[in-house]
């Protein structure tokens, strides 16, 4: 399991917690886990209500990191707040907590935190490939003007000196850009 950061208040709620996950670290307060979010990622953040700033700093783990986060509320606790939380990615479970179900939660959220990783990973590899693509293009475009080719030509030349050069085509086509738009 990948490491999981406690906030809670509590110091007998922190440390039950910390039982039922190894791999774990605990904060009392929100500066606390903040401070320990400044050196290291956690996989999975658990917020446990009532805790001062719990909304603020679990907005900011929403928005600043790739950590799933679930917030263990206390009965009363606003609703509005847990629909803004949810709306955001967060998990919500209502204490009285079952232990079978809170351990159900966090392996839940570990899995949807990997296909998280996964899917970034492969939306990093297609704006690569799509970055690729346009300066191919453009290149295309600078040999059709400059040396009147038509759009098949340009591609194979790119192509060939690709093949020739033994380089990437987009190493071919960055080259076209700097000698042609200088």
């Amino acid at each position: 399991m990948s490491r999981v950061l406690l906030v809670s208040g509590s110091d007998r709620s922190r440390e039950d917690l910390t039982r039922e996950l190894t791999e774990s670290v605990g904060a009392a307060d929100a500066a606390q886990a903040r401070a320990l979010l400044q050196g290291e990622e956690f996989a999975l953040i658990i917020a446990d209500t009532p805790l001062p700033e719990t909304g603020a700093l679990l907005r900011e783990v929403l928005d600043g990191t790739a950590s799933m986060v679930l917030l263990l509320a206390r009965a009363g606790f606003a609703q509005a707040d847990i629909d803004r939380l949810e709306a955001r990615g967060a998990l919500v479970l209502q204490k009285p907590l079952n232990k079978a179900l809170f351990l159900r939660t966090v392996r839940l959220a570990m899995v949807a935190r990997r296909r998280l990783l996964e899917i970034k990973t492969e939306n990093a590899g297609l704006h690569h490939k799509i970055e690729e693509i346009r300066l191919i293009d453009r290149a295309k475009c600078v040999l059709i003007q400059y040396l009147g080719l038509t759009e098949p030509q340009a591609h194979r030349y790119i192509e060939k000196q690709a093949m020739d050069r033994r380089v990437s085509r987009r190493e071919v086509a960055a080259g076209i850009l700097a000698a042609y738009e200088t």
